[in-house]
């Protein structure tokens, strides 16, 4: 059996992230020795990883089975840093509800997953934290009764599977406080200001630093002509993160100081985070997560036609019609990029769309999708978990430094 695990991110209505929940594939079975099996894998697969890292210090949303809450996968986590989710099968279990008591009394949140106010729910409500609703069909009209009677009982509602404008729509007007789900993870602010040079330079620069052989000399170009790029760039170098003894004063310098490797992985963070904090961080992350992540399984996949830097760019830009606020066909038309990584974002065409595919129905535990296109590409199915946990890590640490570098470096005269 393969293991795979996701966090998926739960936002609020400001599309600042509270928390992940971690989705894993398990045996669709319900034999006691299936679900120990996917109990052992999880608690090893979390217990090998910092969750620090992974989960860049928020909460944990983790559905517990009864072999993951008999073999104590909690205690991997702080109080203060797990909600414990709990279905229908825990509810009537009496072993496993004297278990989600015990852990409740050491401080860890309770949260129920397609909560129904019937007899078998009664038992846990006064335990209960939050209340998870599936918005996968919201024409459904028992939805609506359950958010407002969830609320009326003080309990933070999180609507789920919210993949829709429509589903979205109606989980804040019922009251929703938390969202999870394809759209609100792609979901700009309407008030995001556009920076200049991100119809130019911008997209020449991110061209050059992900060629196999960049030409540092084109890159000191593009960035010197652009003054909003030249501050970014020289304010980083600049800031306590690099601790330089003499300040770097061109973009020669900065570049010499940051280094092609590192350059490649800030700039794009640095091009689209706001001042005001109006870009949604989550949405710059998965940008920034799928284009490790395609660069590093297109290092295992068979008959290739696009290079490690090109798949790169590929999960980058898969985001980039939702960061300018335009269709991603209009984003991608003038950008000097193959063609095969076009018809990848938009068609899901050829090997390129396959790999594509395989990142996507990752993100959304697609488990069957992931596994029928990743065994298209012969792309082997045991690293895929530990390569897309690698790559949250590097993420999560070359923003965490980018956040933490000073505003104000390079305003001050020497």
């Amino acid at each position: 059996m393969e293991s795979y695990i996701v966090r998926q991110p739960i936002l609020d209505a400001d599309q600042k992230s509270i928390g992940y929940e971690i989705l894993y594939q398990e045996e669709l079975s319900n034999a006691d020795q299936s679900d120990a099996n996917a109990a052992n894998a999880i608690e090893s697969f979390l217990s090998s990883m910092d969750s620090g890292k992974i989960l860049d210090n928020k909460t944990a949303f983790l559905t517990f089975t009864r072999n993951l809450l008999v073999k104590n996968v909690p205690k991997i986590f702080s109080t203060q840093k797990l909600v414990i989710q709990i279905e229908d099968a825990l509810i009537v279990n009496p072993l496993a509800h004297a278990l989600i008591m015990k852990y409740k009394a050491k401080g860890y949140k309770i949260a129920v997953v397609d909560f129904e106010f019937a007899p078998r729910f009664f038992g846990v409500l006064d335990i209960v934290d939050y209340i998870k609703v599936n918005f996968a069909d919201p024409s459904n009209t028992s939805v609506e009764n359950i958010v407002k009677i969830g609320n009326s009982f003080n309990k933070t509602i999180i609507a789920y599977n919210v993949d829709t404008q429509e589903a979205y729509e109606k989980a804040v007007a019922y009251g929703c406080k938390y969202f999870q789900g394809a759209y609100v993870a792609e979901k700009m602010p309407s008030t995001v200001r556009k920076m200049n040079h991100m119809q130019g330079n911008f997209f020449m620069l991110m061209v050059a630093i992900t060629k196999d052989e960049p030409d540092i000399d084109e890159i000191e170009e593009i960035i010197s002509r652009d003054v909003t790029l030249t501050f970014s760039l020289l304010r980083l170098v600049n800031s306590a993160y690099f601790a330089l003894k003499n300040r770097a004063k061109s973009v020669k310098q900065a570049l010499v100081v940051l280094g092609l490797g590192q350059l490649k992985q800030w700039i794009y963070l640095l091009s689209f985070k706001q001042d005001d904090g109006s870009m949604p961080d989550e949405l710059i992350k998965t940008s920034f997560l799928r284009a490790n992540f395609a660069g590093e399984l297109v290092e295992y996949a068979s008959d290739m036609t696009i290079s490690r830097s090109e798949a790169y760019l590929m999960g980058m830009f898969s985001t980039l019609g939702k960061l300018m606020g335009i269709p991603l066909e209009d984003a991608l038309k003038e950008l000097p990029i193959a063609q095969e990584i076009k018809d990848a974002l938009l068609k899901h065409e050829g090997r390129s769309g396959l790999l594509y595919d395989v990142i996507l129905s990752y993100e959304k535990a697609d488990w069957k999708k992931m596994s029928s296109s990743a065994a298209e590409l012969d792309i082997p199915l045991n690293i895929i978990t530990q390569k897309y946990f690698e790559c949250v890590e590097f993420v999560n640490t070359t923003w965490n430094g980018l956040m933490q570098a000073n505003p104000n470096a390079v305003d001050d005269e020497d």
